[in-house]
């Protein structure tokens, strides 16, 4: 015979119970992510998300090599459920390594081109491309002739010596571009360019993409390279010296008669030992949706990947369309390591 204070317990205990399983429930909704996209505008992207499943985003943010480093000592034991890179070198890096899991998604596969996907070897493709853009040339219009930096090949050239400023060479924006340049140019032409590159430095190479153009907006250089979404940021400033600045800065799409503009991409993957696979495919299905693409375009001035989408932004439109080089992310990749040795040799730091 089973006791009344006994019956009430076990009563108590039902009852808690039955509360507390949708709260466990609620808790399963969690996607881990692991991000080196710094940009505060993405904050909106994973509200919505989460408003949108109700899945909660747990976020770790570090740059691309030490969240690849991370994930490298974390083994099995790995939280992470996707990965989000900004470098297609570094996305194709971490494919090579075994860090990524195939995704098989009508939904990708229809909306992302293959161009812009990871290797499919008919499990589905590692990682897909979300948004790109562009490393162009900013110049000086009162101090440089057009003409003078219509290729990525002249910022070598002798006439632009003491005129460039460039972020650390070792910058996983400026690897790709080396890494793509060695394609186009080979061994030989490729490391006498980029010793061309550091006998023409007007500086040392130091800060980011920004903090060249406002050293050309200034005269401590006359010519820089940056990635356009860091452009498209002071096109789109109502701050008066940001306006001044963008009066002073001219733009070039570099190649354009040639091989055209060197384009690296932002993109994500869904990590090797994903505990949450599900939400973490769910996550890269959004961020090919209209609404991710547009907000990749709006707010953080990247040019989307999925054809038909409709923009609001008024310096993506004003720095137009443009010819982009064809040179597979594999490759690039691929080149990085022959490139960075190029580089201790020249001394470009």
């Amino acid at each position: 015979m089973i006791r009344p204070a006994l019956t009430r317990f076990l009563s108590m205990l039902l009852a808690s119970t039955a509360l507390l399983t949708p709260t466990a429930q609620a808790q399963e909704k969690v996607l881990n992510l692991y991000s080196a996209r710094h940009y505060q505008t993405d904050e909106a992207l994973y509200q919505d998300f989460t408003r949108t499943t109700g899945i909660r985003i747990n976020r770790v943010d570090a740059d691309d090599a030490g969240l690849l480093a991370r994930l490298q000592s974390e083994g099995k034991a790995s939280p992470a459920d996707v990965i989000l890179l900004v470098d297609a070198a570094r996305l194709w890096r971490a494919e090579i390594d075994g860090l990524f899991q195939p995704v098989r998604s009508k939904l990708l596969e229809a909306a992302i081109p293959a161009t812009l996907r990871g290797k499919d070897d008919g499990q589905g493709s590692q990682w897909f491309g979300f948004s790109t853009r562009a490393r162009v040339i900013v110049y000086d219009k009162q101090r440089v002739s057009r003409t003078d930096v219509e290729t990525y090949e002249k910022l070598a050239d002798p006439v632009n010596k003491g005129r460039l400023c460039t972020r650390s060479g070792s910058h996983p924006y400026n690897l790709s571009l080396f890494g793509a340049m060695l394609e186009h140019l080979g061994p030989t032409a490729t490391e006498n360019w980029l010793t061309g590159l550091v006998a023409n430095m007007a500086r040392p190479p130091k800060g980011g993409d920004t903090d060249q153009i406002r050293a050309v907006g200034s005269g401590e250089c006359a010519i820089a390279i940056t990635n356009t979404y860091y452009l498209a940021r002071l096109m789109r400033s109502t701050a008066p010296a940001d306006r001044a600045l963008m009066e002073r800065v001219g733009v070039v799409f570099p190649n354009q008669a040639g091989y055209g503009t060197h384009v690296n991409i932002a993109g994500g993957a869904v990590a090797r030992h994903a505990k949450n696979h599900e939400a973490a495919v769910l996550f890269l299905e959004y961020l090919a949706g209209p609404q991710a693409q547009a907000y990749f375009a709006d707010g953080n001035n990247e040019w989307p990947v999925v054809k038909g989408i409709k923009l609001s932004n008024p310096a993506l439109e004003t720095l137009g369309t443009f010819k982009a080089e064809t040179v597979p992310i594999s490759v690039i990749g691929m080149n990085q390591v022959r490139v960075q040795q190029m580089l201790d040799r020249v001394g470009y730091r």
